[in-house]
Parts: structure tokens; sequence; C-alpha cells
């Protein structure tokens, strides 16, 4: 592979962020017998990002499920506008990681129906 074709190719990744819980381990300082407390209650928000040599992309806000139709409403809405953003051009080649919902039915066909070239993950 050329270095041309690698700066070609777009990643994307999904991420969970939680306000309140065990995404990772937290230390807060407060006065011995204070009650730890959370106002406004606790909650998360899932977020989809591109990515390439070039630079980054869009940052998405995951409204509902997480499956392979609404994957198919992310790419289409905002993959190829946003490798035209990084100014890739017109062969640009996807690098997806082997998530499950990349086989559902609804994103084959919208992988088939844009040309768009697919970089197998290594087995």
């Amino acid at each position: 592979m050329t270095l041309t074709m690698r700066n070609k190719i777009i990643w994307s990744d999904e991420t969970k962020i939680k306000l309140v819980g065990l995404n990772a381990k937290h230390h807060v300082w407060r006065k011995l017998g204070t009650i730890p407390m959370v106002k406004h209650g606790s909650g998360s928000i899932m977020l989809w990002g591109y990515f390439s040599a070039a630079g980054t992309g869009r940052l998405v806000r995951i409204e509902g499920q997480m499956n392979g139709a609404k994957y198919r409403e992310i790419f289409d809405e905002n993959l190829l506008q946003c490798a035209q953003d990084l100014r890739l051009g017109r062969r640009v080649t996807f690098q997806q990681d082997n998530d499950p919902k990349y086989t559902a039915k609804k994103m084959q066909e919208w992988l088939r129906d844009t040309s768009l070239n697919v970089l197998e993950w290594p087995r």
C-alpha cells in the first residue's frame, strides 16, 4: 500500500461517555462525612466520529438504539460528506473494525450502493 493510498483511508468509531458510572475509576476529594450525590441525575451520551490522516471529521450524537439501520443512517448523512470536507478525493477507502453492525444487511447494501472501497480487517 502506497502512502497516497494510506492517506485516503477513513476510519470511524463510536464511544459511550457516562456522566457517572464505571467507565473508569474516579477520585474525588470531599470533606470527611460528606455524602456523595449527583445533581440532576446521571446519564450518558453516545458519539460517533470519523478520522483520517488528513484530520478529524464530524462528531455525531447517536440517538436511539445502535443497530445496522442506525449505522446506515449515520454513514449516509456523514461519511461521504466527511471525506469531502477532509479533501480526500473520490477514491476513499473505509476501514471498518469488524463490528457486527457492519455486516448487517442494510449496511452491506449501503456500502455496495456507494461503491465505497472497504479495507478488510485482518482476521
